[in-house]
């Protein structure tokens, strides 16, 4: 049986294996949304993976910063850079096409795209820039790294 990498971080977390929280981000209030790639999503895992997505981003971010696309999950728009579009040389078109997903992200008003696809990480800050956005996009791997609970040293000097 194949798994996906959000169900590993989902079930290390529930589990205690990968520690996580959001403290770091409860005075910033730094709000996010999350990018639903189709191949993982809508055409594999379907909506129990697009739970454990969101499970681990709340769970990093904060549930009270985490603002949810519409539609979202199996019903979410593609962002227009998977399949070998991204790729493809139609740059024109890739952008084109790819304006819907950046009006969906700005209606969120979230400070930060979350992508858990490289695919879509790309176009979507290809998006961002090309439509002036303004929000950055960032790599669903790098959260548990902002998120990780650290123990207190206590064997450093003073």
């Amino acid at each position: 049986m194949v798994k996906n990498i959000y169900e590993y971080y989902a079930k290390w977390i529930r589990e205690g294996r990968l520690k996580v929280n959001s403290d770091w981000n409860r005075d910033l209030k730094i709000k996010f949304t999350v990018q639903d790639p189709c191949q993982i999503v809508r055409k594999a895992y379907g909506d129990p993976i697009a739970e454990d997505l969101r499970y681990v981003v709340k769970a990093v971010v904060g549930e009270e910063n985490f603002i949810d696309m519409q539609p979202n999950r199996s019903n979410n728009y593609c962002c227009g850079g998977g399949g070998g579009f991204l790729q493809s040389g139609f740059k024109e078109q890739r952008l084109a096409f790819g304006k819907l997903k950046d009006e969906q992200i700005k209606a969120t008003g979230a400070d930060y795209c979350i992508a858990g696809c490289h695919n879509c990480h790309a176009q979507i800050h290809e998006l961002s820039e090309h439509f002036g956005g303004g929000y950055p996009v960032v790599h669903l791997w790098t959260l548990p790294c902002v998120g990780r609970s650290r123990p207190e040293r206590t064997d450093l000097p003073g």
